[in-house]
């Protein structure tokens, strides 16, 4: 995702008793086996500012946007009329109420839990059609660097307008998947890199993953690794005294999940726009999961030989 300053300061790192696997350990998780989202783990963003890049949403805590459905979350876009907050209300800031054609959820972990290195792992299935844009992704749980981009963000997987019309796609459809990082100064000083992946089948389950350690962060789809990119290829304008050569990615982040209607990005690829049809649409997450390796901590080493394929 683009401009989302972020205000925080609690952090909350997390170490529950887990069975270990492949020398990995569970620390936290949640399978959506309840009847309702747990709100000791997932707080939302409740506001119609989109996002900082033109998004055509509010974002509400409705069951109409987010519930749990078949052991599944479900975050449901929808095309209908909603006024909310111009922006997040944790921000503090004063401006008259905002009114947007689309309804849609954004579930966090801020204030309730965030880690610094470790495996982040994800099984979702996207919705397709013009201007759908679901994200899995983690920001900061404090600006320590300075305001967004210096302090990062870790996009695990972006899609935009899957199954529309695309001249780079392999087979002229778009298929895309995409893991980028954020960074450098605070808007509008701020740069991005990242790779993407054409898959088969787009809007079927897959389980989208990182491995995020001093050295570096790779991406996964389906247990296969297809992109990395190390502190050479990252930095922040915001260094102090206390930063280490992996900054801004050396801090705890916190986990977001959303489906954003519209914005700079989809509207400005494919066939341009937001589609009116083909709604409600949503974004499905079977579980979310992360891990520790205790034997090694930063490097995972040990760990990853023993690399997890949940899909």
């Amino acid at each position: 995702m683009l401009l989302r300053p972020v205000l925080a300061s609690l952090v909350i790192i997390l170490s529950a008793d887990a069975e270990a696997q492949d020398g990995w350990q569970l620390v936290w998780s949640d399978e959506f086996e309840g009847a309702r989202i747990d709100r000791e783990k997932w707080g939302f963003d409740i506001d119609c500012w989109g996002g900082g890049n033109n998004e055509r949403q509010c974002y509400t805590d409705r069951p109409e946007n987010a519930r749990i459905e078949d052991g599944m979350l479900v975050i449901e876009g929808r095309r209908e009329t909603e006024t909310g907050a111009a922006f997040p209300p944790h921000w503090g800031r004063e401006a008259a109420p905002v009114t947007r054609d689309y309804t849609s959820a954004r579930l966090v972990t801020r204030d309730r839990a965030a880690w610094r290195y470790g495996r982040f792992e994800i099984r979702a299935q996207l919705p397709g059609h013009q201007g759908s844009w679901p994200a899995i992704w983690m920001l900061p749980e404090d600006n320590t660097y300075g305001g967004w981009a210096a302090s990062g963000e870790i996009d695990i997987m972006e899609a935009v307008n899957l199954g529309e019309p695309c001249a780079l796609c392999p087979d002229g459809v778009e298929d895309r998947v995409f893991g980028t990082l954020h960074y450098g100064g605070q808007a509008p000083d701020n740069t991005y890199s990242g790779t993407s992946l054409s898959l088969e089948d787009p809007q079927a389950f897959h389980t989208y993953a990182i491995e995020w350690t001093p050295a570096g962060i790779t991406w996964f789809v389906d247990g296969e690794a297809y992109a990395t990119q190390t502190p050479e290829d990252w930095y922040t304008e915001g260094l102090s005294e206390a930063a280490t050569p992996a900054a801004p990615f050396d801090k705890p982040f916190h986990l977001l999940l959303n489906l954003a209607i519209g914005g700079n990005w989809p509207e400005s690829e494919n066939l341009g726009g937001v589609a009116d049809h083909s709604f409600p649409r949503a974004m499905r997450v079977d579980f979310v999961r992360v891990f520790a390796c205790p034997s090694d901590p930063e490097t995972l080493a040990s760990c990853r030989n023993g690399d997890r394929d949940d899909h």
